[in-house]
């Protein structure tokens, strides 16, 4: 064992600290006996090794055995009964501080500088437990919620975002004091001590919009790609979210200045690889909003690249969705598909093939009452027609079989699906059958029999609702000419 101690040690802390800072749905128990367990190991480790094992506890790092007396929802419930009473002095004292304004051998001149210093602390206080967390309670939140109130009421501001950002542009409100304290919390070594820092950043964030937040731009990014850089769900998903905020709320010079949205870039695009569905969500709602500023500095530099990033990202999205079995993220694969469709436009033949084999495939597969997933898949073959109609008629026999065998299939279900979900996928089936006609020159000739053309929404009905939709390079007329074709077919 001794030879063995330094990676035995590193891997035991680790996972210590791992169910320390987990807060997903691991029962407190679970993260005992897991505790327990590990710091009998260590015993063990430190008394066949003469008393190596010597590590410099930190009190964070201390608090990683378990105690004896009490476990850590005991831990969490003080915790927040002592925030409670914490809260109410902080309460009194602004109180009094606000009281203070109205004197005379007082007034605003003495009690104004006070308040400027104590407003940062005391509003991380308030944000640490104002939102539902392991260590708040009912009484910890609703304290938190009234001294937030109050202490906005004592900056003379109306709301939250006006108290971090200022009245207007020219005026610098409270983010900067309250990043400078955050600082020291949010970074590489730091900012997993304290689980809070990171909700508290993650909330403060969201209120400081555009044009305010490009001022603090080089102090909000780096706290949140550390934290979409973690290997914990939550974190990533928390750092992701902080990205696409900025990404929206600060100019594309700011961002593309020093090849910063490069970085933001592939640490999304890594994130890609992920299994998680709730991640992959939020990473491509976030590249869909990056993916423009990065193509336009392209143009502007006059980097000629046979293929963008969005191409990047879609090539890597279809390759998954090809070998995709879980439901869940299929589902959010489709419904993020026809947004990169649309962002490609024509250019979208350059990944044909392989779309055309994600459209199949999951044409094919049901996923459940409220099928998601075809109906994104549906969408995305809608805008795929428009976009790149000229090489759809080789393609015409494959989608049409695919099409009608899912119209067969959903005319036949007699489970669970509800009936608007139903005619919303003959809808959108119908649609495509319509653009698929016009774009092959009157080529989709189907001899259907009586219960086939029940498949097909009345015309004054689902025809109608088709001819009020844009459909690209249809005309209303010629709508109307294919739907005529087809309903009036004799077998």
């Amino acid at each position: 064992m001794p030879c063995r101690l330094p990676v035995l040690l590193k891997a035991l802390l680790k996972m210590m600290w791992d169910v320390h800072t987990d807060h997903g749905s691991t029962p407190e128990l679970v993260k005992a006996a897991l505790l327990q367990g590990a710091t009998e190991c260590l015993i063990l480790l430190d008394r066949c090794s003469e008393g190596q094992v010597k590590v410099s506890w930190d009190p964070a790092l201390l608090q990683l055995i378990p105690c004896p007396s009490e476990g850590a929802a005991h831990a969490y419930a003080a915790a927040a009964e002592r925030a409670a009473e914490v809260g109410s002095v902080f309460l009194h004292l602004l109180a009094k501080l606000e009281a203070a304004k109205t004197q005379e051998s007082l007034g605003v001149p003495v009690v104004g500088p006070i308040l400027s210093r104590v407003m940062g602390p005391i509003y991380i206080f308030a944000a640490t437990h104002i939102a539902e967390r392991p260590w708040t309670n009912a009484r910890s939140q609703s304290v938190a919620q009234e001294l937030l109130a109050l202490l906005v009421q004592a900056a003379g501001c109306g709301s939250v975002a006006e108290f971090l950002r200022g009245k207007d542009e020219d005026e610098e409100g409270r983010f900067a004091a309250v990043m400078g304290l955050l600082k020291q919390e949010l970074t590489k070594d730091t900012w997993k001590r304290n689980p809070a820092t990171k909700h508290v950043f993650s909330w403060t964030l969201p209120h400081v919009t555009r044009p305010w937040l490009s001022h603090y731009l080089e102090r909000v990014l780096p706290p949140s790609l550390l934290i979409s850089d973690d290997y914990q769900e939550e974190n990533k998903i928390l750092g992701v979210r902080c990205l696409h905020h900025i990404i929206l709320n600060v100019p594309a010079a700011d961002l593309c200045q020093f090849n910063r949205a490069q970085v933001v870039y592939h640490a999304l695009y890594n994130h890609l690889y992920s299994r998680e569905a709730p991640l992959i969500q939020a990473v491509l709602l976030c590249l869909l909003d990056l993916l423009p500023i990065l193509e336009r500095a392209q143009r502007q530099q006059n980097q000629g690249r046979p293929t963008t990033p969005c191409d990047e990202v879609l090539q890597l999205v279809l390759t998954h969705m090809e070998a995709e079995h879980r439901l869940a993220l299929r589902r959010v694969y489709a419904r993020s598909l026809p947004a990169f469709v649309q962002r490609l436009g024509i250019l979208i033949v350059r990944h044909l093939k392989r779309l055309e084999r994600v459209i199949l495939g999951y044409l094919e597969v049901c996923d459940g009452p409220e099928e998601e997933a075809r109906l994104g898949i549906l969408e995305t073959l809608q805008c795929t027609i428009e976009h790149a109609w000229p090489r759809m008629p080789c393609r015409l026999p494959v989608l049409l079989k695919a099409l009608l065998k899912m119209m067969w299939d959903v005319h036949t279900d007699h489970g669970s699906t509800p009936e608007l979900v139903k005619a919303a996928l003959l809808q959108g089936a119908t649609e495509c059958l319509i653009l698929l006609d016009r774009c092959s020159e009157g080529q989709v000739k189907v001899s259907w029999d009586p219960a086939l053309l029940q498949l097909i929404p009345c015309p004054s009905e689902g025809a109608a609702q088709c001819l009020q939709k844009p459909t690209g390079f249809l005309s209303p007329s010629a709508l109307k000419a294919s739907i005529s074709t087809h309903l009036n077919i004799s077998t």
